[in-house]
C-alpha cells in the first residue's frame, strides 16, 4: 500500500480496491443513495467512553474541597485518633501541605499536555488514551492507601499528568470520529462530563470518607480502561498512516454498515492530502492557518480562565449568606455544580442551532454585566454601606454567571480547539492549546488571592469584567463561525485571515 506523502500516491477507490482489508463484507457500501442511512448512536458511544477522562479529570479536580476539611491538621485531634480504621484522620496536612495538594495537579496536567500529542501521533489517539489512563488508576491507587503527604503529591503529580493528557486526545478522538452535523454536540461532551465528575464529587464527597470517595474515585478510570478496548481507532490516524482498510472498518462501526464509507474516506483523504504530510513542530508556528488557529485557541482558553470562574465559585457561599441563605457550604457546592451540568448539557443541544460565535458572545456579554454588579456589591459593603436590601442581587449575578458560562466559554472552547486545526498539525496544536489553559489556570488560582488582598474584592471582579468584555469584542470580530463548516473551509478562512 502506498503510504500517505508517497509521490506515486492512489485514489482511495484503487488503494481499497487493492487492499485485502477492502474485501470484507462489513466495507461494502449502499449502491442506491436512498440506502445511505449513516447513524449516530455509536458515535455519541464512542464519544461518552472517551469522556470518561473527563469525568476522571472532574473528580480530580473537585477532590480536594471536600477532602481537605477532612485531613486539615487539627490540634485538638487526639493522637490515637491517628489509627481510625476509616482512613479520615491517618493524614492531617498543615496550611502549606494543602497548597501543593491543590497545585500539584494544575503542574502535572501543564507537563502531561505536551507529550500527549506526540504520542497520539505514534501510537494513535485510541492507544494513547488507554496508556494515559494508567497513571489515573495508579495515582487514585495511590491516594486510597495514602499515609504520608509525600504520598499524595506523587497522587496529585501522577493524576495531573493524566488530567492534561486526557485534555489533549480526548477532543481530539471526539473530533475525528464524529460527522459534521454532530460534531458541535458531541464536542461539548468533553466539558459535559468534566463538570458531572465534579458534581459527582461535590455530592458523594458529602457524605462519605476521603478513603471512599477516593476508591468511588477509582471506578471511573477502571470502566474507562475496559470501554476502550471496544472502540475502533479513528478513521483519520488510519488514514495518516496508510491503513485505508481498516479506516473504512472504523468508520462502519462508528457510523453504521449503511455509512457511504468511500465518500468519506475521499473526503478524509483530501483534508489529510492538504495538510501535506507530518508537519514539524516549527510548522504550527510557520503556517499561517495552523498559526492563526493556534492564537484563536489559545485566546478562547485565557479568556475562558480569565473570565473568573474560580473567583465566583470561590465567594459562592458568603454571596449565598449575604442572601440570607443557612444553607451548608458543601451544599451551595452541589448547586452551583449542578447548574453547571444541566446548562452545559442545554449548550450541548444549542450549539448545532445557535452557533459557537453566537453563544460565546452571548456567553461573555452577560458575565461581563454580572461580574460588574458583583464589583459594585463588594464596593458598597466594603464601604460599610447597607446591602441587606439587595441580598438577591449577587446571588442572582451567581446563578446568571454559571449559566452563561456553562453555555459558552465552559464547553466552547474545548469544541473549537479540535474544528480549528489540520491532521498534521492537530496534534502539536491541541497539546500547546491545552498547555497554555493549564498556565492560565494556575497564574489565576495564584494570584487571586494576591489580587484580593491588594485589590479588593470589587477592583478583581471589575478586572474580569474587563477581560470578558475585550472577549465580546475579540470573538464578534475576529472569530469564524464554525458550525456546519468543513475542515478546508475553516482552513480557507484562516488562511486568508
Amino acid at each position: 500500500m502506498v503510504a500517505i506523502g508517497d509521490p506515486e500516491k492512489k485514489t482511495v477507490s484503487q488503494t481499497e480496491d487493492n487492499d485485502l482489508g477492502a474485501r470484507n463484507p462489513m466495507l461494502y457500501d449502499p449502491l442506491q443513495d436512498g440506502v445511505v442511512r449513516p447513524t449516530k448512536k455509536m458515535q455519541y458511544f464512542a464519544a461518552m467512553v472517551v469522556c470518561l477522562g473527563a469525568v476522571s479529570a472532574g473528580t480530580a479536580l473537585a477532590w480536594t474541597s471536600p477532602v481537605l476539611p477532612q485531613i486539615s491538621e487539627d490540634p485538638t485531634v487526639n493522637t490515637t485518633a491517628s489509627n481510625s480504621t476509616d482512613g479520615s484522620t491517618r493524614l492531617q496536612l498543615t496550611l502549606n501541605q494543602q497548597t501543593w495538594v491543590s497545585s500539584l495537579l494544575a503542574i502535572g496536567a501543564f507537563l502531561g499536555a505536551l507529550p500527549t500529542g506526540y504520542i497520539a501521533d505514534l501510537i494513535g489517539r485510541r492507544y494513547t488514551a488507554m496508556v494515559m489512563d494508567v497513571p489515573f488508576i495508579l495515582a487514585w491507587t495511590a491516594t486510597i492507601f495514602a499515609n504520608s503527604a509525600g504520598v499524595l503529591y506523587f497522587a496529585r503529580f501522577t493524576i495531573g499528568l493524566a488530567t492534561g493528557s486526557f485534555c489533549v486526545v480526548a477532543p481530539m478522538y471526539i473530533s475525528e470520529i464524529a460527522e459534521s452535523s454532530i460534531r458541535g454536540t458531541l464536542g461539548t461532551l468533553f466539558q459535559l462530563t468534566l463538570s458531572v465528575g465534579i458534581l459527582l464529587v461535590y455530592i458523594i464527597g458529602s457524605m462519605v470518607t476521603w478513603t471512599t470517595l477516593s476508591i468511588l474515585c477509582l471506578t471511573v478510570p477502571v470502566a474507562l480502561f475496559v470501554g476502550m478496548i471496544f472502540l475502533p481507532e479513528t478513521p483519520t490516524y488510519l488514514l495518516k498512516k496508510g491503513r485505508r482498510g481498516d479506516a473504512a472498518l472504523s468508520l462502519k462501526w462508528l457510523w453504521g454498515r449503511h455509512c457511504d464509507s468511500r465518500s468519506a474516506i475521499q473526503q478524509i483523504q483530501s483534508e489529510l492530502d492538504q495538510a501535506g504530510g507530518n508537519a514539524s513542530f516549527a510548522d504550527v508556528f510557520l503556517i499561517r492557518s495552523a498559526r492563526n488557529g493556534l492564537i484563536i485557541s489559545m485566546l478562547l482558553m485565557f479568556f475562558q480562565q480569565f473570565s473568573g470562574v474560580n473567583a465566583v465559585i470561590f465567594y459562592t457561599v458568603p454571596i449565598f449568606k449575604s442572601a440570607g441563605s443557612t444553607l451548608d457550604p458543601s451544599v451551595c457546592s452541589i448547586i452551583v455544580g449542578l447548574v453547571q451540568v444541566i446548562m452545559t448539557f442545554t449548550s450541548s443541544l444549542l450549539i448545532e442551532k445557535a452557533g459557537r460565535k453566537s453563544l460565546l458572545i452571548f456567553s461573555s456579554t452577560i458575565m461581563t454585566i454580572c461580574l460588574a454588579i458583583l464589583g459594585a456589591y463588594f464596593d458598597m459593603k466594603d464601604e460599610g454601606k447597607d446591602v441587606s436590601a439587595i441580598g438577591w442581587l449577587p446571588l442572582l449575578c451567581v446563578v446568571l454567571y454559571m449559566i452563561t458560562f456553562s453555555v459558552g466559554y465552559g464547553p466552547i472552547p474545548w469544541l473549537m480547539m479540535g474544528e480549528l486545526f489540520l491532521p498534521d498539525v492537530k496534534a502539536t496544536a491541541v497539546a500547546l492549546t491545552v498547555m497554555s489553559n493549564w498556565f492560565c489556570v494556575f497564574l489565576v488560582t495564584k494570584t487571586f488571592g494576591a489580587m484580593v488582598t491588594s485589590w479588593g474584592s470589587d477592583m478583581t471582579f471589575w478586572f474580569f469584567a474587563v477581560c470578558m468584555f475585550v472577549a465580546t469584542l475579540y470573538v464578534a470580530f475576529m472569530v469564524l463561525e464554525t458550525k456546519g463548516k468543513s475542515v478546508a473551509q475553516i482552513q480557507t478562512w484562516l488562511e486568508d485571515k
